[in-house]
Parts: C-alpha cells; structure tokens; sequence
C-alpha cells in the first residue's frame, strides 16, 4: 500500500520546513561594509582626499629643475636693393630649435610653497578620516532609525490590537447593559486615534528605509535587532575632562584645520618673499641652419651655462596687497581653529553625557516598564470585578507600549552616543562596529 500525504500534510510540512531554516538579516557592520562601496558623499570624500594628496608633488615641483624645447621653422623672402643696381631676391629656409634648463638656487616662495603642500596633504588625510568617521556615524544612525521606527510601528500596531479588543468588549458590555454607552465611545475614539497613528507609523518606516538606501545604494532586507539583554557598557575612561581634553587636540576636524592655519602662516611668508631676490641656474643649447640655395647652407649651435639673478623693484604695490590678504586669511583661519576646538570640546561633553544619561535612563525605563506591565494587569483584573473602568485599561495599555517604545529610542540613542564619543576624539572606526555588532541577532 503507497502512503499518499494529504494536502494539509504536506502543508503542514512545508511550514515545518521554512520554519526550521535559518532567517537571513543583515547586521551592522554587513551594512556599513556595503556603504563602504556605494555611498556617493564617501566617494566624493575619498576622491577630495585623493586629489589633496597631489598638494605634496606640486609643492616639490617648484624646488626641481625645469626643460623646455622649442624648435620653428621659417621661410624668408628677402629683396636687396644695391645702390644703382638692379634688386635682387634672397628667398631661403630657416630650420632652429633650442632647449632650456632652469635649476632654481634661491626662490624662497618655492621652498614656502613646498612646506605648504605638506602640510595641505596633512589636511586632506584628516578631512578624509573625519569623512570616514562620518560614514560609520550616519550608517549607524539610520541603522538605528530603521529599528526604532520597526519599534514605533509594532508598539503602535500591539495598542491598536489592545485597543479593538476593548473596543469589541466594550460593545458586548453594553449591549448585555453591563457598561455605558461612554465606554465604547471611548474605546471607538482611541481605535480611530490608533489608526492614524499606524498609517504615520508605516510612512515612517518607509522613509527611514529609503534614508538607509540612500547610503548603502541598495535595499538592506531585514535588519538584525538589539538584544533584549544587550548590556550597555559606560564610556571609559570614566573622567569627562579627559575626554574634552582629548578632543581638543585630537579630533580629525581640529587636525584638519590646524593644518589650515598653518597653511595660512605660510601664505604670509610665502607672499612676502615676492619681496626677495631669485636665483637659478641656466643652461641652453640650440642650433640654428639656413638653406641659401641647393648648395649654400649657413648652420650655427649655441651652448651656454650661468646664473641669472632676477631683484624685484616695484611691482605697483602687488605684492604689498597680496600680504595683507594673506595677513587676514591667517588671522581668519586662526579663529577657525580656536572655533574647531571649542566645537570639539563640546561635541565630547554632550556625548559623554549622552551616554552616561542614556545609562540611566534606560535603567529607568526597564523599571518603568515592570511597572507598567504590572499596573496593566492589575487594571484588567480591577475591570473585570466592576472597581476599574474601560479607559483606565485603555490608558495603562499605552503607558506599556510608549515605555517599550522609549526603551528601544534611548537604548539606540545611548549606543550612538558611545559612537559619537570616539568620534569627538578621533578614535572611531571599524573596530567600534565590531564590537556593539553583537548585541543584535536575527528576529
């Protein structure tokens, strides 16, 4: 006798199957990976940094030697006119070229101008680290945005779940004349307000997916979610004044615009010495030849070496103006420093106490939320015996699902505080991801 399996049998073993498989999601640091490659203002910053590290070559350019050829040829058509003679015609070709070195010995800008394509490179590579860090921050932030909206909408879909099932006891009260006619206008006003709220929920989430997209260039699928249990680890070292310190002088936007003051230093120098005298050494070799006729030619080559000394006099006050643009420039960017560094320290302190507060506040919240819970049973119970109404348990249903849902933000927000610590310092990186990826799993 052949067993034929029935159709809900082998429905029951397919679901049995696809449940068994493994849910595939992407974590953390799959998506900052894939940003790696696809973020477009990343790119942008890598090309910026690539074309800021040329700054080093050109400033050395302006110490090495320089050569030059030229070469022409020319056809003449020249009349003689000999007193008392007829005119005569001297048509010919003339063929030259010439080579030209130039070796600087003294230009001062020149070596000014080497030191500030250093210090120009220096720049890029700090606006590209700061750049870098950015990714990590603003893929983590919309990492998080996306969990937290999934958060909102299930907080708002479960009350609005909660909601209909008092809406619908309400009714059956009122129709047995158990309760009023209020009870179940008022569950029917909290299930519209529920309603809306789910709508703008799901926009929500559509848009804080489409803002992941943007980054990572491609639909991330399922994220993986934070851990119940997730235990959040308070910034070390513990002192706030350490860490203001060090974002004050390591910070890679501090760095960036140190190097910017210092480029601006030496613009002073630099146009100053339009001023100075210049020296270089020279050498040339050309060779000129002229074609008089089928058997007539005239040749001549010309070979010298020597210095050649250039004194600015008076240029129309060019350069003296060209100083004082520079002067301002200097003192500008000086402020700016002064500026990075006081923007440095307070982006340490707010984070620093973004995580220490977040701390506590998710500590509260989890105490907040067995409380709730606990005033949630015990107002369905206090419904049931006749001492509750219905909107007593409509409003300790809410309290419990905005408590989830303000554990779940300032969980997230404490995790990207942490983040943006080690950015105010200049110290996040890969290795940050690395190490909170595993305080999400799979849903």
């Amino acid at each position: 006798m052949q067993f034929k399996p029935s159709a809900s049998r082998l429905t029951l073993l397919l679901a049995a199957l696809f449940s068994a498989s493994p849910a595939f999601s992407t974590d953390l640091l799959q998506v900052y990976r894939e940003a790696l490659s696809n973020d477009q203002q990343y790119a942008a910053a890598r090309a910026a940094a690539d074309a800021g590290r040329e700054k080093g070559p050109q400033g050395l350019s302006g110490l090495l030697p320089t050569i030059g050829a030229t070469a022409n040829t020319v056809w003449n058509e020249n009349t003689y006119r000999p007193d008392n003679q007829p005119k005569v015609n001297r048509d010919f070709n003339t063929n030259a070229y010439n080579v030209n070195l130039t070796q600087p010995l003294f230009r001062w800008q020149n070596f000014v101008q080497y030191g500030q394509g250093k210090l120009q490179v220096v720049q890029a590579e700090a606006n590209f680290a700061q750049a870098s860090q950015d990714l990590i921050l603003r893929v983590a932030q919309a990492y998080f945005d996306v969990l937290y909206a999934q958060e909102n909408l299930k907080a708002v879909r479960a009350n609005k779940q909660a909601i209909s099932q008092q809406l619908e006891q309400a009714k059956k009260n009122f129709e047995v004349g158990t309760a009023t006619i209020t009870d179940s206008q008022e569950a029917q006003a909290r299930f519209d307000l529920a309603s809306a709220q789910e709508i703008a929920a799901e926009s929500d989430l559509d848009v804080k997916r489409y803002a992941l997209r943007v980054i990572v260039g491609k639909d991330s699928g399922e994220l993986n979610r934070l851990k119940a249990q997730a235990e959040l680890k308070p910034p070390q070292p513990a002192s706030l004044d350490k860490w203001v310190d060090a974002a004050e002088k390591d910070s890679f936007t501090v760095q960036a615009q140190q190097a910017a003051a210092e480029v601006a230093a030496k613009e002073v120098e630099r146009t100053r010495a339009g001023h100075y005298p210049t020296l270089d050494a020279v050498a040339n070799y050309g060779n000129s030849n002229s074609a008089l006729g089928f058997e007539s030619k005239v040749g001549t080559d010309m070979r010298n070496i020597g210095l050649q000394l250039n004194i600015p006099i008076f240029q129309g006050g060019y350069v003296n103006s060209k100083t004082r643009e520079a002067e301002a420039n200097r003192t500008a960017a000086e402020a700016a420093l002064e500026n990075a560094k006081r923007t440095s320290a307070l982006n340490a302190q707010q984070s620093f106490l973004g995580v220490v507060n977040g701390l506590a506040q998710v500590r509260a919240l989890d105490a907040a939320l067995i409380s709730s819970t606990s005033a949630l049973a015990s107002n369905k119970l206090g419904y049931e015996v006749g001492v509750r109404i219905n909107i007593d348990v409509l409003n300790a249903e809410n309290q419990v699902y905005v408590t989830k849902r303000d554990l779940a933000k300032a969980r997230f927000d404490t995790l990207l505080s942490q983040l943006k610590l080690k950015a105010s310092v200049g110290s996040l990186g890969e290795v940050d991801l690395e190490q909170i990826n595993p305080l999400f799993e799979a849903p």
